[in-house]
C-alpha cells in the first residue's frame, strides 16, 4: 500500500529515532528506574482485581488476561499473598528488580502473587527474589532472552544450604517430575518473566517453538555426590552461603555412555558439544554439562580437575568453519572476527571465547546419562546470594 519513496521515507524517520536513543542508553538505566520508582510511589500496592469466588471463575480470568502459562493456578488472595510474604525483611513495595522487555517492575509483592499462582511455599520466597535479581543482571541479557525467536528458557540452579532445607531435588529425575519445589520455583520465575516481564508468547515472547523448560526448569547441585567443589564455591561464594544461579538454556541433550575410560568419555562429551546451527559456535558461548555421579567419578578417578575437563572439552570440540552454512558463517564472520582473527573453511571454532566458560555440575541419580545444555549464546550465567 506504500511507494518506495513513502517507505524510503518512513524508514529514515526510524533510523533517525534509533540514533537517537543509542545516544541516550547510558542514561537510559537510571531513567527507567526512575520511572519505575514513580510507578512504584503511585501504585504502592499491586491492584486488586475482583472475581467471583469460584475457582474455575479465577482460571478464566487468569486465561483471559494472559497471566496463566497453560496451567492452573492458586488463585492469588490478599490473604495468600500476605502469607507468602510472611516475615520478608524489605517492603513489599521496593523495587526488587527491573525486568526485560517491558520493564516491568519486580516487587515483593509483585513476586509473592506469581510464587502464590505457581504454588510456591511462603519459604521459596527469598530464592524468587534473587531469582529476579539474577536475571535483571546486564550481562544475563534478558531482554534478548524473552523476546527471540530461539528456544531459550531460563534455568535455575540452587546451591547451599538452602537446597536442602526446601527439598529441591538434585538427585534422581532432579530436570523432571516429582519435586514440588522444582516445579513451583521454576514455574514461579517463568510466571514472574511473562507476567512482570511482559514476555507473553505471541507478543514479545517471539520463540518459534519454544520447549518445556518455559514452564519450569529448576534443579539443585547433588553437591554431596560431587567429587569436586560445588557450582557456587566456584563462582565466589563460600560454601556455607546459599545461592541460585540463572542460565540461558536453549533445552537439554541426553548424553548416554557405558564407558569407564575418562579418555573415552571426554570424546563422547566434545563431540555432543558439536552442533552447527549453534549459536555457540556462532558467538562464542557458555554451555553447561550436568555430570552424572557415576560419570563425574570417571573423571575424578583419572585425576582430572574441573579446569582440566574444561581445557579438554574446549580443544576436543573445536569445529571447523566448513561445517556451518554460508549465511550462519557470515554471521561468525560478524561476531568472531576480533577474537579469532581472520576465519576461513579450515577455521576451528571454539563454542566458547575461554575453557573457563564452560560449566559443569553434578547433578542426577545413578545411571551412565549426563547432559549437555546448550546456551543462547548471547548470555551469561549469573550467581546471586539468598537472603541479601
Amino acid at each position: 500500500m506504500r511507494s518506495r519513496d513513502e517507505v524510503r521515507a518512513m524508514a529514515q524517520q526510524c533510523v533517525a529515532e534509533l540514533g537517537a536513543l543509542v545516544a541516550q542508553q547510558k542514561a537510559a538505566p537510571a531513567a527507567v528506574r526512575a520511572m519505575a520508582e514513580a510507578q512504584r510511589i503511585s501504585a504502592a500496592r499491586s491492584p486488586r482485581v475482583e472475581v467471583a469466588d469460584d475457582l474455575d471463575a479465577v482460571q478464566r480470568l487468569f486465561r483471559s488476561r494472559g497471566w496463566s502459562d497453560g496451567l492452573p493456578v492458586i488463585p492469588p488472595t490478599p490473604e495468600r499473598v500476605d502469607r507468602m510474604l510472611g516475615t520478608h525483611a524489605a517492603s513489599p513495595d521496593e523495587i526488587v528488580a527491573i525486568i526485560a522487555p517491558a520493564f516491568g517492575v519486580a516487587t515483593p509483592e509483585a513476586i509473592a502473587v506469581n510464587a502464590v499462582a505457581a504454588g510456591c511455599e511462603p519459604a521459596y520466597l527469598p530464592v524468587l527474589i534473587a531469582a529476579a535479581k539474577a536475571v535483571a543482571e546486564p550481562q544475563f541479557n534478558l531482554q534478548a532472552i524473552q523476546a527471540t525467536t530461539n528456544s531459550v528458557a531460563v534455568w535455575v540452579i540452587i546451591n547451599g544450604p538452602i537446597a536442602r532445607a526446601l527439598a529441591v531435588n538434585a538427585g534422581m529425575n532432579c530436570l523432571g517430575q516429582g519435586s514440588w519445589a522444582n516445579a513451583t520455583i521454576g514455574r514461579a520465575l517463568h510466571l514472574v518473566l511473562q507476567n512482570i516481564g511482559g514476555a507473553r508468547p505471541g507478543g514479545m515472547d517471539r520463540a518459534t517453538h519454544g520447549q518445556p523448560g518455559k514452564l519450569s526448569f529448576c534443579c539443585a547441585e547433588n553437591e554431596d555426590e560431587s567429587p569436586w567443589g560445588p557450582l557456587h564455591v566456584e563462582r565466589g561464594f563460600a560454601r556455607t552461603q546459599s545461592t541460585v544461579t540463572v542460565v540461558g538454556a536453549e533445552g537439554t541433550m541426553n548424553m548416554n555412555t557405558h564407558t569407564k575410560d575418562a579418555n573415552e568419555l571426554l570424546r563422547a562429551f566434545a563431540e555432543t558439544l558439536q552442533h552447527p546451527p549453534s549459536n555457540e559456535y556462532t558467538h562464542g558461548g557458555e554451555p553447561w554439562l550436568i555430570l552424572s555421579p557415576e560419570h563425574a567419578q570417571i573423571l575424578h578417578k583419572a585425576g582430572l580437575s574441573k579446569a582440566d575437563i574444561k581445557r579438554e572439552l574446549w580443544e576436543r570440540s573445536r569445529m571447523p568453519a566448513s561445517r556451518m552454512t554460508d549465511r550462519d558463517l557470515s554471521r561468525v564472520l560478524d561476531s568472531r572476527t576480533d577474537e579469532l582473527g581472520k576465519i576461513g573453511p579450515d577455521t576451528l571454532l571454539p563454542i566458547a571465547v575461554r575453557p573457563e566458560d564452560i560449566w559443569l555440575i553434578v547433578a542426577g541419580g545413578p545411571g551412565t546419562h549426563s547432559v549437555y545444555v546448550p546456551c543462547f549464546g548471547n548470555s551469561y550465567a549469573v550467581t546471586m546470594p539468598i537472603g541479601s
